[in-house]
């Protein structure tokens, strides 16, 4: 394994420069690096002041950071550590008045447009989505995706932005896609701390990038702690490049090159890095660049203080070893600078942070003083209409202005109680604060709440809807084969759209979905990868931002939890924690309910409701109606999770003859039969099992009425429920998820956003499954899932309750 411990010694290349340019560079350098250290220093104190609610900083990591963001190029892109600052600051990435501006969490994205305040500080992204759902020229700009907490989380991201480099190097039908790659020259680095790589995300992740071969650089942040744990307690030797050793390549093998440099030698850095990321970006290698010897001079965050779980010897070490200590001191010895000269650099940093930091607080400062000063005027105008409650209001307004550090929360507050102790009053100025009340409101739900969705005109809820045309002698085939014809034409006609899962390639998915399509479009559309699920998804995302179109597959719905964080945590929270300045349309195709077995029968739709917000979630009934999904998503721009009915592929349905043209609008719920007595709503396969129990009730003078609302989130947007809901008066939710669980989330939609309650002559009722997994056979399924058998007598029953003298009691 090569190894590159380079000494302080080591000759900088200089064959292009002279010393006097030299000399100007390494300068720049350290100023960065201080002033981000300034910033971490300033940053902290704010918080334990009461400023900032939380700070978490990149100090201790500078040196480093410099050298990386010397290989940087436009067209890059970041998939990176909340301690990165440094090296956002030296690509211009990110500014100083941005960094306060996050840390004082200014919803205003001209000033913090990494988040518009939605993220905790040092969260760092770009923008590459205009405002009309247009991409930006990424080969032109230097791109950061968005950051997130969780620890590793960025890692499976990574991988998917690099892979796009690959497929946009070797796919040359991509050539029209300038705006994304200049085949494929683009590094995609990560960073992560030492802790992190005990995660799980970040082993799956390495070794996938092992084996696709893709230009991903991984740094390591080494500084031998995890908050308060010790390296000896997280990695197998202490070094997490020792244990990677099996990775590297060899004698043509595929791998990584594996770099070891300590974080304070800012010669051996900027050679480590420009060595490593050009055979990265040059053979489209994998490489590691693990940075020991890295200080943590503030701890972990503004949570506590590293004093109470690091020895003296080790804090000791650290003053010794700071980074920006070991450069300054270089710099010196070799005649770079004098202590004067760094002197004078170091006051005027410290000048320049602190102004910028004040800029920062006093732009937001500003309007919300301006927000208190005109809600306290109207609270005060309207005080001295009701004597009787005078002084209590005017204490509300004197508060309000008196406040220390008073926010938006405190202006609603004052107001809304005002309200609430006048609710006899009625009159102007009442009026006119009721209506500066709302008028603000709608603004701050646009600062707070909006963009769970980007809602551009690329949105796939504004997809023309085609309807499926069939020619009079249309081909009765398997649902698979429905769909695979969808995906057929859909791979013709769009370049950008690739596939990949487990078995989903050689032998076209375990139930045939892309059944020789592999053969007709090749491995680099149409891939298998291994059984790993959380970089399945990370690598459809990566590739998602960067232009592409991918499915990826899951292969079984049970099997989505592996990869739930990635999902939750980094996909479906993009738009909103970017304010609609990122986005990433991946498709993630599976298929689950009714087969057999703990694992391969479930339907955890309370966990994909309450985990995937941001994603639209579509539950198709038949082979048919999948098509048209995946032909209005990969007309759209927003992600989506599309789940296949797993008895429903040799079930025989009609071939459209526009198979890859027509639409499926989302949210658009359909009747699928006609009745007066009941509404039963329910969706994916538990629909065949309604639509089969309605025979029977028929013969039993029971007329139901069947919605299949195809979409659960969204929801009906046509209030179909609702409607029929008014016609029969009675409600049946029929769902596989456990008791209180989708059938909870349906029935809030119905009673509540379609106030269904108003038209209920009894009492709602659900029928799931029981509250276990499925077991094994047809028996345990009969047992713990919804029958024909319990369909027709929970319905009777219903009707039994409203009318015992026309339906009888069964038993």
């Amino acid at each position: 394994m090569p190894e590159t411990t380079t000494r302080a010694t080591s000759k900088f290349n200089t064959a292009e420069l002279s010393f006097d340019d030299f000399k100007k560079i390494v300068i720049d350098d350290y100023r960065i690096g201080y002033e981000s250290r300034q910033a971490s220093l300033i940053g902290r104190r704010e918080v334990l002041t009461g400023k900032a609610k939380f700070g978490i900083f990149g100090d201790g990591k500078e040196v480093a950071q410099l050298a990386m963001a010397k290989a940087f190029r436009a067209g890059d892109w970041r998939a990176g550590y909340y301690r990165d600052q440094t090296f956002m600051f030296a690509t211009g990435m990110s500014n100083m008045k941005e960094f306060f501006a996050q840390l004082y969490a200014n919803p205003d994205i001209e000033k913090d447009p990494a988040s518009g305040g939605r993220q905790m500080n040092c969260h760092y992204a770009t923008r590459f989505v205009n405002t009309d759902g247009s991409w930006v020229n990424q080969v032109e700009t230097m791109n950061s995706s968005s950051d997130i907490s969780t620890t590793a989380g960025q890692i499976p991201r990574l991988l998917g932005l690099a892979y796009a480099s690959k497929l946009y190097r070797q796919n040359k039908e991509l050539d029209y896609l300038k705006q994304f790659s200049i085949n494929g020259n683009e590094v995609a680095f990560g960073s992560v701390g030492n802790g992190a790589t005990s995660e799980g995300a970040f082993f799956e992740t390495f070794n996938a990038g092992g084996v696709l071969q893709v230009p991903m650089a991984i740094s390591i942040w080494d500084d031998a702690y995890a908050i308060s744990v010790p390296a000896n307690l997280q990695t197998t030797k202490e070094d997490i490049s020792e244990i990677l050793k099996g990775f590297q390549r060899e004698n043509g093998s595929n791998g990584y090159e594996i770099f070891k440099v300590r974080g304070w030698d800012y010669i051996a850095l900027c050679e480590t890095y420009e060595r490593a990321i050009n055979i990265c970006r040059e053979e489209h290698v994998p490489v590691l660049i693990h940075v020991t010897e890295m200080t943590q001079p503030q701890g972990h965050s503004t949570s506590g203080s590293h004093e109470r779980y690091k020895s003296r010897e080790r804090l000791t070490w650290e003053d010794e070893h700071d980074c920006l200590l070991k450069m300054r001191e270089w710099m010196i010895t070799s005649a770079i600078s004098t202590e004067i000269e760094l002197e004078e650099l170091e006051a005027e940093a410290k000048r320049y942070v602190r102004e910028c930091q004040r800029e920062a607080a006093n732009e937001l400062a500003v309007v919300i003083k301006s927000e208190i000063e005109e809600a306290a005027a109207l609270i005060d105008a309207f005080a001295e209409t009701v004597p009787d409650k005078k002084e209590a209001i005017s204490a509300l307004s004197a508060g309000l202005r008196s406040g220390i550090d008073a926010g938006r929360r405190e202006i609603f507050s004052a107001i809304r109680k005002t309200l609430r102790l006048t609710t006899t009053e009625n009159n102007v100025e009442r009026q006119l604060l009721t209506e500066w009340l709302k008028v603000e409101k709608a603004k701050n739900t646009e600062r707070y709440n909006s963009k769970l969705f980007t809602g551009t005109p690329e949105s796939p809820l504004y997809v023309p809807v085609v309807d499926a045309i069939y020619s009079d002698d249309a081909k009765l085939i398997d649902g698979r084969e429905v769909l695979n014809a969808a995906f057929d034409a859909n791979f013709a006609r769009d370049k950008s759209i690739v596939a990949f899962g487990e078995d989903l390639g050689a032998i076209g998915d375990v139930n045939q979905g892309f059944a020789g399509l592999q053969a007709k479009y090749g491995e680099i559309r149409i891939t298998d990868t291994g059984i790993r699920e959380t970089s399945i998804i990370g690598q459809g995302m990566g590739l998602a931002m960067r232009g592409l179109r991918p499915i990826a597959e899951i292969q079984y719905l049970d099997y989505l939890i592996y990869a739930i964080t990635i999902i939750s945590d980094d996909i479906a929270s993009l738009s909103y924690r970017t304010m609609g300045g990122q986005k990433a349309p991946l498709i993630i195709r599976t298929r689950g309910h009714r087969l057999e077995g703990i694992w391969h029968s479930g339907s955890p739709m309370s966990v994909i409701l309450g985990a995937m917000r941001g994603f639209h979630i579509c539950v198709p009934r038949n082979m048919t109606q999948a098509a048209g999904m995946y032909n209005t998503l990969l007309r759209g721009d927003e992600p989506a999770l599309v789940i296949e009915c797993l008895n429903g592929y040799r079930l025989k349905e009609k071939l459209p003859a526009n198979v890859g043209e027509f639409t499926v609008p989302l949210g658009k719920a359909e009747i699928l039969r006609e009745g007066n007595d009941i509404t039963v709503v329910s969706y994916g396969s538990t629909l065949r099992i309604v639509q089969e129990a309605s025979e029977e009730l028929t013969a039993m003078g029971i007329n139901i009425e069947i919605i299949d609302p195809q979409t659960l989130y969204p929801f009906d947007t046509e209030n179909v429920c609702g409607i029929s809901l008014k016609k029969t008066s009675k409600l049946l939710v029929v769902d596989e998820d456990l008791p209180g669980a989708g059938s909870a989330y349906i029935l809030q939609k119905i009673m509540e956003g379609q106030n269904g309650y108003y038209a209920l002559d009894a009492q709602p009722k659900t029928l799931t499954a029981k509250e276990h997994r499925p077991p094994y056979g047809s028996d345990g399924d009969y047992f713990s899932k919804p029958s024909v058998d319990d369909v027709v007598e929970t319905i009777y029953a219903m009707m039994n309750e409203a009318n015992p003298s026309k339906y009888p009691a069964i038993y």
